[in-house]
């Protein structure tokens, strides 16, 4: 019956309004910054490949060093430090949001915030690889029509061995990177703000600086310590589930950094941090939906990453439906999946400035009608063929995988039966406690004379006491 605090609905509104802009335009920043890494690449492909052409010191390495290579991994390392630049502003900008709404209970400020920070950690970290993963070289066009970004550069292309292999260095050197740094952040930082609090008071005497007192001037853990922790695992969590087609040895990498893990932060708990002060949790709260949110979409990106990324369902089906030589069924493949142009068709704006060998057609991967074909650079029917069983791939793809985790799952139940029986016994104990104390009270007051309203209360209690050790 006491009046408690609270903001009023307008006040709320306007918070939440303020809180919603604020996060979009942080993930619109994101988008513009992967826009900017595109036109980087478009750019600076051009660049690479003529610097390897007339440099004679580059010539020994030119094979292993292409300019598409070269490309992807210097815009990689770029996308990297944007990452880390906006990771290190919006972290601020998210806690302080969050501090303006309000929020009413303690875990309901955690949901809140874990839920801002999630969001865009989402998207800063996985948009690059979502793009090089889904759009890269899906929209490119064909010769004569190509389709340029801004009507200035040509969207790019994979690969001729597709968009799997920069996926794959995009992922690790943004994964890697990620964890080196994150060590960094963890390990040296606060050695060396110690360090530096040491060396300040080092003129005083032993005496005069206890051991408290320099216990005292360790690094807080902070009321945010663990939520850093597992923001950093969950984002893990997704690198090596989302993307894990295309980079099998990422579960690899994250065990090696994990072992490391638990070693730098035990270190890090006992060394360089003041005792964090313990706190009860009946679990780990939103971030169980997050991981099973993540867990259902890596199924869906793991299988629209295959059928579209990789050359598997292409190969499958002139395996199946195209091939017309018995004894070597793949033969024949590369030039099925070329389709031809005239280079007389070539418009003004992309015709090619030389020609010196009189080319009349060429070849390009696209299944596409030739010139003198009555649906001349149409898509084919092949090119149906295959999406069709793509969309057939990803379908069969997901619900076997659902089928086998929900199956897995109902085997291997969350609390063990160990466990569930433990809790039971704690619970019985708990009741025959507070029972035989009860007993106790009515046993008094019979004693006392009051039979009758007692009588009643000491058999319901017996048959509480029968029920519970029963259950």
């Amino acid at each position: 019956q006491e009046m408690e605090p609270y903001l009023p609905l307008t006040s709320q509104a306007v918070r939440f309004c303020i809180s919603g802009a604020t996060v979009l335009f942080w993930v619109s920043l994101i988008i513009a910054s992967m826009i900017a890494v595109i036109v980087y690449r478009l750019a600076v492909y051009a660049a690479f490949a003529s610097l390897m052409e007339n440099t004679q010191t580059l010539q020994p390495i030119s094979g292993l060093l292409t300019p598409q290579l070269a490309t992807s991994v210097t815009a990689s390392c770029l996308n990297f430090v944007i990452i880390m630049i906006l990771n290190f502003f919006y972290e601020r900008i998210a806690i302080w949001i969050t501090d303006m709404e309000i929020p009413r209970t303690h875990m309901e400020y955690e949901n809140r915030l874990t839920m801002k920070m999630f969001l865009f950690q989402f998207v800063n970290y996985y948009s690059s690889c979502f793009y090089v993963a889904f759009f890269k070289g899906k929209f490119v066009g064909y010769p004569g029509a190509y389709t340029y970004m801004f009507n200035r550069w040509r969207n790019e292309e994979c690969d001729p061995a597709g968009c799997l292999i920069e996926l794959t260095t995009q992922l690790t050197i943004v994964m890697a990177g990620k964890q080196i740094w994150g060590n960094i952040q963890e390990a040296i930082v606060p050695w060396i703000c110690n360090w530096w609090g040491r060396r300040k008071a080092r003129n005083n005497p032993e005496n005069l600086y206890s051991r408290w007192e320099q216990d005292h001037d360790l690094q807080t853990f902070g009321a945010l310590g663990l939520f850093y922790e597992y923001l950093e695992m969950v984002i893990q969590f997704g690198f090596i589930t989302l993307f894990v087609a295309s980079f099998p040895l990422a579960p690899l990498l994250a065990l090696m950094n994990n072992i490391l893990e638990i070693r730098v932060d035990s270190w890090k708990l006992t060394t360089q941090y003041r005792r964090p002060v313990a706190a009860k949790a009946h679990s780990i709260g939103v971030w169980q939906e997050i991981l099973n949110g993540m867990a259902i979409l890596s199924v869906v990106t793991n299988a629209f990453i295959v059928a579209f990324t990789s050359d598997m369902i292409p190969r499958l089906v002139y395996y199946y439906a195209y091939s017309e030589n018995e004894d070597s069924p793949m033969s024949g493949y590369i030039n099925n999946s070329l389709s031809v142009f005239q280079i007389s068709d070539f418009p003004e704006r992309n015709e090619p400035k030389e020609n010196p060998e009189n080319f009349v057609i060429c070849r390009y991967r696209d299944y596409r009608y030739p010139p003198d074909h009555e649906k001349k650079y149409l898509h084919t029917m092949q090119f149906w063929h295959i999406l069709a069983a793509k969309l057939a791939f990803i379908i069969i793809m997901e619900h076997v995988v659902f089928i086998v985790k929900f199956f897995v799952a109902w085997m291997i139940p969350d609390v063990p039966a160990d466990v569930k029986a433990k809790i039971k016994r704690e619970k019985y104990l708990t009741q025959k406690i507070l029972h035989e104390y009860e007993l106790e009270k009515l046993k008094e007051r019979l004693c006392q004379g009051d039979k009758r309203a007692t009588e009643k209360e000491f058999i319901a209690t017996e048959g509480r006491m029968e029920l519970s050790r029963a259950m």
